[in-house]
């Protein structure tokens, strides 16, 4: 009774709750009498592999496919926004009337404040700055500004501008920004983000994992991003061999859980095997029941041996595939520039590659970043310099855009075309159908058409005709991509037992920590900078290096260097500073209102008007980053 009335006060906090719901293609199942809930301020990340149905189950929350049985309610009221990993928008709409086109007033007039003020208006144009003056009082009277700041650092932070273009025009990676960036200004009660990291850079992704973790939201995501799940979520929920487990912290918490768990599901298994031992010399002796009694045993073996064969198939252990040998000659890459357009995207760069080498590669979408990658294969032609291979390089070379997959042929001959064994050295082979285990392609999978694969289970499938080819020096443009965290944990213990050459470009930071020891940075016009150190590593580095410009534009005498301790309370200096803070809060606060107080006077000329509008967004994002930064400093108070 009790537990009964526990379930209806959680239907009724809940903005979202699926009741036993039930999902199949066909004869594949993908998920059965699944319940859970979504309240108001969680934010939960949903983890399960490829193919298992993730995609499916956000689909149906958001009401574009249903379940075969079950239910999915929702609190009255709620509003809900869904990225989904291939955006759709209305062709011919602008940047601008895909962002906030809706039936909010509000949206309305900040979309066409937004086109006005950056189509750069001056006094010949007395019509339009007719309409900026009553868009002006609209904003005033609707009390849009805060919105309209908001607008602007999304736009802003994921790189979005021009909002007179049109969708039609943009790539599938401008089109999720464009989308998510959608999501992030309308702020729906209930937000359902499907792989919300794909296409963004790492500067974009460490905006908007800040972003997330401080906004007062309600989430249900998808993503493979590790740090970012640790960041954001305070609620995992998993969804294995059928069955939904939750946990109610973030990512390390469900690691640490998960452990606990594993271990006892394996001292069971354990336990399991042994039992079945005996059991199946009684099943010898008894091969007919003859009572009740003697069925329901013969119903129990039969469960024990299903827990026995699941927990042997848990793992196969790492392995380490034999590859073609690497003679002294490299990779050496002098001077070597390239250029599209007249702007470079290689500028000048050289470097020697040695043996072992494990190198990732940074830096915003469009810097250069796979066109290195096709210089160094030979898909592109260097304008300048030389690249000289060694003999004995065998480059497997992982396109971000090159999926090449023949729905038409089943999983394992995609496989066996290339090789029927692998070998492992010393004598030892791995079967392909053993490799599709690896790589988490299960028996019954293994025999079906690829056509059925899911995006991500394709990819996976991409991956491993690479890996196939006993590559001595291995290229990975994005191979995270798509997916799950089971396969990226596989993928990772392989290619740390990878002897040959790597060289990877990925937005997955864990991935890249745990897997290189420098990385090349791309930063403006094709200039590439060689760090030592992994991704969390160079970000230190460089956030320390900001640190010290911004000390040193200061000119305070230099203090001699304190022994490091761990900090307690604000020193002198920090103090000094969240006076100073203070003061400066108010002094905007103030600045923003006189803004405003000129804004709606209807005396500015239009020039002047522009220049206010434009100054009053400025003290806006000036504020809430000296707000951020006190916030941080009171902690300690």
């Amino acid at each position: 009774m009790h537990s009964g009335k526990n379930r209806k006060k959680e239907r009724l906090l809940s903005y979202f709750q699926a009741q036993q719901i039930t999902k199949a293609y066909g004869e594949k199942v993908l998920f059965e009498d699944l319940s859970f809930s979504v309240a108001p301020g969680q934010k939960v990340g949903l983890i399960a592999r490829n193919g298992t149905g993730k995609t499916t189950l956000l689909n149906i929350i958001a009401g574009l496919d249903q379940p075969d049985s079950g239910l999915c309610t929702f609190q009255n009221g709620i509003k809900q926004a869904y990225l989904q990993q291939e955006p759709y928008f209305e062709p011919g709409l602008s940047i601008s009337q895909a962002l906030l086109n809706s039936d909010n007033e509000i949206s309305r007039t900040v979309s066409e404040y937004e086109e006005l003020t950056s189509a750069g208006l001056s006094g010949n144009h007395p019509k339009l700055n007719e309409r900026l003056h009553h868009l002006v009082e609209r904003m005033d009277a609707l009390q849009a500004w805060d919105y309209e700041s908001r607008v602007k650092q999304v736009l802003t932070q994921l790189k979005i501008g021009r909002l007179d273009a049109r969708v039609d025009e943009l790539s599938g990676g401008q089109l999720k920004r464009l989308a998510l960036a959608r999501i992030l200004i309308e702020e729906a009660d209930l937000i359902l983000l499907d792989e919300p990291t794909n296409h963004l850079d790492l500067q974009m992704i460490e905006w908007l994992e800040a972003y997330l973790a401080r906004k007062k939201l309600t989430i249900l995501l998808v993503t493979h991003d590790r740090y970012f799940l640790d960041a954001v979520c305070n609620e995992i929920i998993e969804l294995e061999n059928g069955k939904l487990y939750n946990y109610r912290g973030n990512y390390s918490y469900f690691l640490e859980k998960k452990q606990e768990r594993l271990e006892t599901e394996t001292a069971f298994a354990d336990r399991a095997t042994n039992l079945l031992r005996k059991e199946t010399e009684w099943m010898r002796r008894m091969p007919q029941a003859r009572t009740t009694k003697s069925k329901a045993r013969i119903d129990a073996f039969y469960d024990l041996k299903d827990q026995a064969v699941r927990s042997s198939e848990s793992g196969v252990g790492e392995i380490k595939m034999e590859m073609a040998r690497l003679g002294k000659k490299i990779l050496e890459l002098e001077h070597i520039t390239k250029r599209f357009d007249r702007q470079p995207f290689v500028n000048d760069f050289s470097y020697v590659f040695k043996r072992g080498e494990r190198a990732g590669i940074v830096g915003p979408n469009g810097s250069g970043k796979s066109t290195l990658l096709n210089l160094i294969t030979g898909s592109l032609k260097a304008d300048n310099g030389t690249i000289t291979t060694g003999e004995t390089i065998r480059f497997g070379y992982y396109r971000q855009e090159g999926l090449q997959v023949d729905d038409n042929k089943k999983v394992i001959e995609v496989i066996t075309d290339i090789a029927e064994t692998i070998s492992l050295g010393k004598g030892k082979m791995f079967t392909a159908a053993q490799f599709l285990f690896y790589f988490n392609f299960p028996h019954h999978v293994q025999n079906d058409y690829a056509g059925k694969l899911s995006g991500g289970e394709k990819r996976r499938l991409y991956l491993m005709t690479v890996l196939m080819q006993n590559p001595n020096f291995l290229i990975l443009d994005e191979p995270t991509n798509d997916l799950d965290i089971a396969t990226l944990n596989v993928l990772e213990d392989f290619l740390e037992n990878f002897e040959g050459c790597l060289l990877i470009v990925s937005h997955d930071r864990y991935f890249l920590d745990r897997l290189v020891d420098h990385v090349f940075v791309f930063s403006e016009e094709g200039r590439i900078r060689d760090f030592p150190g992994n991704y969390t590593q160079y970000r230190l580095s460089r956030s320390k290096q900001v640190q010290s410009e911004k000390k040193a534009e200061k000119t305070e005498a230099p203090q001699k260097p304190l022994k490091p301790k761990e900090k307690t309370k604000l020193s002198f200096k920090e103090q000094k500073e969240l006076e100073a803070l203070e003061k400066d809060i108010e002094a905007l606060e103030a600045q923003k209102a006189a803004l405003l107080q000129q804004m709606n006077s209807g005396q500015l000329p239009p020039d002047a008007l522009l220049k206010v509008s434009q100054k009053y967004a400025e003290t806006e994002q000036a504020l809430e980053t000296k707000t951020d930064r006190w916030l941080e400093l009171s902690e300690w108070l």
